[in-house]
């Protein structure tokens, strides 16, 4: 077996297809062997990329738009598509029948700022007719941080990725209220992520291998199996949680059979970020984007 160094931006159960490719059985298949780990602030995927560390990492497109706004970066190139919509949710206190986005309004919500998920929510309240300045923000630091607050009584709904909010309405804690992704729509949100020299290795194309099959499981296997082969990376949350979360994603359409990633969920992304003033141009799909290996 060759060992293959894989790396994370975040850890989530909306990265299934590219957990499953881990836990799935599919690179050893290939004659691979994963080594997971999760970016931190002194181990960036950029730099763990650049410098070999890491062959490849889940990642997102726009991570890519900081660096062409100062005619820097090229080297990174996101090669394949992990989640075609946003993956956020908005969890709330008390239940509501009908969820309306202007129930915000004048409320406390912990919101996740990183720069993605902020700029996927402000985008979507704009579109609803909603000022983001007439909800009172909370900043409680990174998704743990966040969590630990809400469950502290801080907040009256928090902004959060599966399966922490489901968790928190089987903690009896929260109810989960709303999708990002059901109202943003199709969008380039996270991806698989290399340099350009890696892509041309046999292992390049051997992971890509691995990975297509995992796309497929992850659409076409009960929700249930698939948390059952993921519980080892989610030691904190119930199966049963999983699976729900799971069968959520599934539904909302956030993972595709096609690894490319679309020149359209690329040019939404492109209008998202120019909306919230992230980037002053519109940078050419050719210069963030490539066509999977093989």
């Amino acid at each position: 077996m060759t060992r293959i160094n894989i790396m994370a931006l975040r850890h989530s159960a909306f990265y299934t297809p590219f957990l499953l490719t881990m836990c799935g059985g599919f690179l050893q298949e290939e004659g691979l062997e994963p080594s997971y780990t999760v970016a931190t602030p002194d181990n960036t995927v950029a730099d763990a990329l650049r410098s070999g560390a890491a062959h490849l990492s889940q990642f997102a497109p726009a991570a890519s738009f900081a660096e062409l706004e100062q005619d820097r970066g090229g080297d990174l190139v996101h090669f394949a598509q992990i989640n075609a919509r946003d993956g956020f949710f908005i969890a709330g206190r008390q239940p509501a029948s009908e969820f309306d986005w202007h129930d915000l309004q004048g409320r406390e919500v912990l919101v996740d700022h990183l720069f993605q998920p902020l700029a996927m929510l402000r985008f979507l309240l704009h579109r609803q007719g909603i000022d983001f300045a007439s909800i009172k923000v909370i900043d409680a630091g990174d998704v743990d941080a966040m969590d630990r607050a809400f469950r502290a009584g801080e907040g009256d709904y928090i902004h959060q990725q599966g399966p922490a909010p489901q968790q928190l309405e089987h903690d009896g804690i929260a109810y989960t209220l709303a999708s990002v992704g059901e109202f943003i729509g199709p969008v380039a949100f996270s991806s698989l992520c290399a340099t350009r020299d890696w892509l041309d290795t046999d292992m390049a194309c051997a992971f890509m291998a691995a990975y297509r099959k995992a796309q497929i499981l992850a659409l076409e296997a009960p929700a249930h199996e698939i948390a059952r082969m993921e519980q080892e990376f989610f030691p904190r949350i119930e199966p049963q949680v999983l699976g729900e979360t799971i069968a959520t994603y599934q539904q909302l359409g956030c993972w595709q059979k096609d690894p490319v990633i679309s020149r359209e969920s690329y040019e939404n992304l492109l209008d998202i970020f120019l909306f919230n003033g992230l980037i002053n141009q519109r940078h050419a799909y050719e210069s963030v984007i490539v066509a999977p290996p093989c």
